[in-house]
């Protein structure tokens, strides 16, 4: 049985929302909850979370601040946390494995670190982050500007989907299942924003809000549409857009993305308002806004941009090697295991042991990075993406930017989606030494072989 809102016809009984926490110091501890994720009427879900709430608290910092969280790990696994986007100390970044040792049960790890840039990140289980992420290991990081944009409010909208069991109301199914590693990845048939799949704000009509999207989902892509709303695009993935542009269209966000939104509540009182989520030829709400009353007679002029992160230019682009990550694998195409790196196992065998991809030829982290370079260097890389499915790649450590055929360069980000049979080309200035993770944000697809590292020396 497919667990929709047609499915889910109670009204939910949401787990408590997390506020912001605005500390710079603290615990963060890594335990079993139960929440009412599904609606009343169905059994509570066990799950794995941040200081027992899904998602974990908010946290909040300023921009230039020193964050210090000590992760305190209250399951019966190990664990790790990855603060995604943050350029930060390689030591810092969580990756069990390549940066840090997995936290065993009992055990607790302190992250302490410098928080450079202003905007939208988030932070999740980077251990077995497939299942942990999906049984609720995240939460979101905002770094304040000093001066913030001048709006009404400041909502923070982390996006996720969760499959759930509808007669039991837990997690459905394998974690590690052959055929959604295989294919596109773990979906879930329940679709939500904050831990609720009936997520609801109050508005006046004009009024202006800060709406902070971050897709938390395991492998789902959402492609999102304003109702009763006027916006415009500020921020990707935590980096400034240097000019407003304004939303005409859906905004497609992929596993580990963010988008930052200006909106103007433009929906008179009692008119339908929100933010809408494609499902198949059709649109459903995702976030619904009630509108009561009018905060202002008239509109205000579109908001300016917000102020700009440091960056690293890309000085002698083109001469900068090019080097090219071929993304191979999956269900209906395979891959030639003559091409694999360092492994004795063809195709067959691979499938047999759960490993479905390969980036450059290479089956899992590997010993050797794909790419080692010099501090301060620019670096090219062409993802060619020789799947039947989308992936969305993943860098740590750095942001990047696409450059398009004509040599124009795209925003910052720290993860591109690239499509089945399509190529991206991204560049960046490696300038943050250390062991640096690049991988398919879909985490079924990272866990089954779509995993590499860049080492910056």
């Amino acid at each position: 049985m497919t667990m929709t809102r047609r499915v889910f016809c109670a009204a939910l009984a949401a787990a408590p929302l997390a506020r912001p926490a605005g500390a710079a110091e603290g615990a963060l501890t890594a335990q079993e909850a139960t929440v009412q994720l599904a609606p009343k009427g169905y059994a509570a879900t066990r799950i794995w979370s941040y200081d027992g709430t899904l998602p974990g608290p908010v946290i909040r910092a300023g921009q230039g601040s020193h964050l210090r969280r000590r992760l305190i790990n209250a399951l019966p696994v190990p664990t790790s946390v990855h603060w995604h986007g943050i350029r930060i100390d390689n030591a810092m970044d969580g990756v069990a494995g390549l940066t840090q040792q997995a936290v065993p049960p009992g055990g607790s790890f302190d992250y302490a670190f410098d928080l450079p840039d202003a905007g939208t990140f988030w932070y999740h289980a980077h251990t077995r982050s497939m299942e942990q992420v999906a049984r609720g290991l995240s939460g979101a990081l905002i770094v304040e500007e000093a001066t913030p944009p001048d709006v009404d409010r400041d909502e923070v909208l982390l996006i996720d989907d969760w499959l759930l069991d509808p007669e039991t109301g837990q997690f459905a199914g394998d974690f590690s299942n052959p055929m959604m590693q295989s294919h596109a990845g773990r979906t879930g048939n329940l679709e939500g924003i904050n831990g609720r799949h009936d997520f609801t704000l109050s508005a006046r009509q004009n009024e202006r809000m800060r709406l902070r999207l971050i897709n938390g989902a395991n492998a789902r892509i959402f492609a999102l549409r304003l109702d009763g709303l006027r916006g415009w695009t500020v921020a990707l993935d935590g980096m400034p857009l240097p000019g407003v542009q304004p939303v005409t269209g859906p905004i497609v966000l992929a596993p580990g993305q963010r988008a930052d939104l200006i909106v103007d509540v433009t929906a008179a009182e009692g008119s339908p308002a929100g933010l809408l989520f494609a499902v198949g030829d059709g649109w459903r709400a995702l976030a619904e806004i009630a509108v009561t009353g009018r905060i202002a007679r008239t509109p205000r002029a579109a908001p300016p941009p917000l102020p700009p992160n440091r960056e690293a230019p890309l000085n002698g682009l083109a001469d900068a090697p090019l080097r090219e990550m071929r993304i191979e694998g999956g269900a209906m195409r395979g891959m030639d295991g003559a091409r694999f790196q360092g492994r004795d196992m063809g195709w067959d065998e691979l499938v047999r042991n759960g490993r479905f991809w390969a980036l450059a030829g290479q089956v899992g982290l590997g010993e050797a990075p794909f790419a080692s370079v010099s501090q301060g260097e620019t670096l090219r890389i062409r993802l060619a993406n020789d799947t039947a499915f989308p992936h969305a790649m993943h860098l740590h450590g750095m942001h990047f930017r696409t450059l398009a055929a004509d040599g124009t360069h795209g925003p910052l980000r720290d993860t591109v989606l690239v499509g089945a049979g399509e190529a991206a080309e991204i560049a960046f200035v490696a300038d943050n030494p250390g062991k640096w993770l690049l991988h398919c944000h879909m985490l079924g697809h990272a866990a089954s072989g779509m995993t590499s590292w860049i080492r910056v020396a």
